[in-house]
């Protein structure tokens, strides 16, 4: 099985290809081609190479499949005998990613 990890936007991925991962949002078209180039790690069939802090001229091509929002978080301010209550929502937006291929020169 080859894998690798990335980084995006200051969190780290284990990207498979075929499979999808779900990355902090940022403006693209559905069905647009992207290249991950912060690739800190590849791995196939037992070999791993480790970068230092990247793999030099390693890159993972996705495709960007939807953007989506995630499960809904209730925010609760309460001061008790005060009469103050604030409720408010927050939905984090993402965007979701198929691995095509993990390329390694």
């Amino acid at each position: 099985m080859k894998y690798a990890i990335v980084e995006d936007g200051g969190k780290q991925y284990k990207a498979v290809v075929g499979e999808t991962i779900e990355v902090d949002y940022f403006p693209a078209e559905i069905g647009e081609q992207l290249d991950l180039e912060r690739v800190l790690l590849v791995a196939e069939d037992g070999e791993v190479v480790v970068g230092k802090p990247l793999v030099e001229g390693a890159k993972v091509q996705a495709t960007v499949e939807a953007q989506v929002k995630g499960k809904k978080i209730v925010v609760f301010k309460y001061k008790p005998k005060k009469r103050y209550r604030v409720k408010a929502g927050h939905r984090q937006r993402y965007t979701r990613l198929r691995i095509d291929e993990i390329v390694k020169e």
